[in-house]
């Protein structure tokens, strides 16, 4: 039973990263040409990725990041050497998925947001984009969750024996 509920647990964490790639590819695209939330997702359902993606997941991470991207820069801006606007498209996509998901989704662990956003913009950025997305969004999660933060960086337990 357990290792089900591994494998299970694994899928939909494969799911959730497809999710995200997909998502990245539509942010990307509408940074580019904008347009309304419902055209992406309609646009990028038809992906062949689409198949392996959590569909629910990639709605919703487009759906909260188009609507919310000023809210979103505007909360990413103080930890920026230049203005969201400045960004290059796949850091800038990277980083509103990150600040989303920091954010909206308190079920996902920080370091699991970090190290998605990081992988996305290691596969597709440019050379060292991944290590500004790294710093910007650990920034982000010590502010946004500070508690979650502190217990992930806490040194772990003393056996007293």
């Amino acid at each position: 039973m357990r290792g089900a509920m591994r494998s299970e647990g694994r899928s939909v964490a494969h799911a959730r990263s497809a999710a995200r790639k997909l998502a990245l590819q539509a942010l990307y695209r509408w940074q580019l040409n904008r347009c309304v939330w419902q055209e992406l997702v309609q646009e990028f359902d038809a992906e062949a990725q689409a198949g392996r993606a959590d569909r629910d997941y990639f709605q919703m991470l487009i759906r909260g990041v188009c609507a919310g991207h000023e809210q979103l820069d505007a909360a990413l801006a103080p930890l920026l050497n230049r203005r969201p606007a400045e960004l290059d498209p796949i850091e800038h996509a990277a980083l509103l998925i990150g600040s989303y998901e920091l954010r909206e989704r308190p079920d996902v662990p920080f370091r699991v947001v970090v190290d998605e956003a990081v992988g996305l913009a290691r596969r597709f950025g440019a050379t060292d984009g991944h290590k500004f997305v790294n710093a910007v969004l650990d920034r982000a999660a010590r502010l946004w969750r500070p508690a979650e933060a502190a217990r992930a960086n806490a040194p772990p337990p003393h056996d007293a024996a």
